[in-house]
């Protein structure tokens, strides 16, 4: 039979607000364990828990960034269940009647047309603690770390709207830029302050019926939940094939041996009112004040990047998946040189250079008008590509200007007509059956002698001028 999926995802944002969603303990899950604690967190008798003011205000900017219409009231229950994490026995989140509903973001599809996810609703909970697993040199003890327990979150529930596993991918793509421009979250699936839940279930493609789901969790990147996804569907696929019902259940993701494994069964606990925290009122005027905040968004500015600049919908997304990135872009652009240049060495030099060093653009010394420095010495044919990318990487990691490494590493590139006739002509010289070979038909020499002067040149001869003296001298 030829099935479809159906996949809605269950997304847990960590809040970056200086204290826990309901105490003053600092929000820091990483600090030594057990540090960051205090009655309310642990839960003694008698403690009562004050909603972050800050907490709210960047759930509420989350929202909004997100399309969503935020409630008028909201209110936490206890959602009960027992584990050595839970100090309390329940986890105060808002089941009943969440922060904000109704959102969506746009997509583009793998057929590059705009679709339409939905966001069923976003509430606010709080997280709970981390089991730390000992195994080694001595008998297996589980340990918990409460500094995590408390800290804020968000939790984002999709409408069930996505087909393929590449749908799941962009969705969070696009979610994960929208909340970083609005400063509510670093967003980071490998520090765990992102963290993504999918639901997949199949069904006879053309029908419109809601199946028995499958959760899988443990999916710390991008690529990850694309993958684990595209397992799921190939595993219930064979299921129902052999006829064997779906089980509703929870599974892992093992990335190293790229499979989903049974974890448990699925447990509904009891959500009740909790008396202890007063209901959120959001005002018209207070909604306004927080709106105000909200920056340019990332589709905004892809659309801006497109008009002010002439970029290409694929440059432009490259320019704006992070906002110090999209910012760096723009003082460079406006520093006299061709946008789509710009946009071009950062998309294929630059960003994958922080990329492969797990750095932010913040954590090197390299200034827009640094960089706006070596792409006009290129431009101005003062240096040559191969030497720009040389002269980049120590722009990274040096606060050298370009034109003091362009000069103490010998990067200026030669011009002189005189000087590279002379070094094709002893080269051509020593190649009199290449040159015959070419002269014969076999225009793959051309680039057999390009690297010959090049590499004679040591990389720095003018490619452009190199290549008009070598077909004259050829032809």
């Amino acid at each position: 039979m030829n099935y479809e999926a159906v996949i809605g995802l269950e997304i847990h944002v960590q809040l970056n607000s200086a204290t826990k969603l309901f105490c003053d303990c600092r929000n820091r899950p990483g600090d030594q364990p057990n540090q960051n604690t205090c009655p309310i967190c642990l839960w003694f008798p008698g403690a009562l828990p004050k909603l972050s003011q800050e907490a709210l205000e960047k759930a509420t900017l989350a929202c909004l960034a997100l399309n969503c219409t935020v409630q008028p009231e909201s209110a936490f229950d206890q959602k009960v269940y027992y584990y050595p994490d839970l100090p309390k026995g329940f986890q105060l989140s808002q089941h009943h009647r969440p922060l904000a509903k109704n959102g969506w973001l746009d997509i583009l599809g793998e057929d590059k047309t705009v679709k339409r996810l939905r966001i069923h609703h976003i509430h606010m909970e709080e997280d709970v603690a981390r089991l730390v697993h000992e195994t080694e040199g001595r008998t297996p003890i589980s340990l918990v770390d409460f500094n995590r327990a408390g800290t804020p979150l968000i939790e984002i529930v999709t409408e069930p709207d996505m087909r393929t596993p590449y749908d799941a991918m962009e969705f969070v793509r696009s979610l994960r830029a929208q909340l970083r421009y609005t400063g509510s979250s670093d967003c980071s699936m490998e520090q765990g302050t992102l963290r993504v839940d999918a639901n997949i279930s199949l069904r006879p493609r053309g029908t419109d019926a809601l199946n028995t789901k499958v959760e899988v969790k443990n999916m710390n990147s991008i690529r990850n939940v694309a993958d684990a996804i595209a397992y799921e569907i190939k595993r219930q696929t064979e299921c129902l094939d052999r006829g064997e019902p779906i089980v509703l259940h929870t599974r892992l993701w093992d990335s190293e041996k790229n499979v989903t494994t049974a974890m448990r069964g699925k447990f509904f606990g009891p959500c009740i009112p909790d008396p202890s925290v007063p209901k959120i009122v959001v005002t018209d005027a207070w909604l306004q004040e927080i709106l105000g905040r909200l920056p340019e968004m990332p589709s905004q500015k892809a659309a801006r990047f497109l008009n002010e600049y002439g970029l290409t919908p694929d440059e432009a997304s490259n320019m704006i998946q992070e906002q110090d990135m999209s910012d760096f872009f723009e003082a460079v652009a406006n520093e006299n040189l061709p946008p789509r240049k710009v946009a071009s060495w950062m998309a294929t030099h630059l960003i994958p250079f922080l990329k492969d060093n797990n750095q932010t653009i913040k954590d090197t010394p390299l200034t827009p008008k640094r960089f706006a420095s070596l792409l006009f010495m290129l431009e101005t044919d003062v240096i040559n590509a191969n030497a720009a990318k040389e002269v980049l990487t120590k722009l990274l990691s040096s606060d050298q200007s370009p034109e003091e490494i362009v000069e103490k590493g010998r990067f200026r590139q030669v011009s002189d007509n005189a000087e590279l006739e002379a070094l094709i002509d002893r080269i051509l010289a020593d190649h009199l059956s290449d040159v015959e070979d070419f002269r014969n038909g076999n225009a793959k020499v051309m680039g057999f002698f390009m690297g010959l002067a090049m590499k004679a040149s040591q990389g720095t001869a003018n490619p452009k001028l190199l290549k008009e003296i070598l077909t004259k001298r050829l032809s």
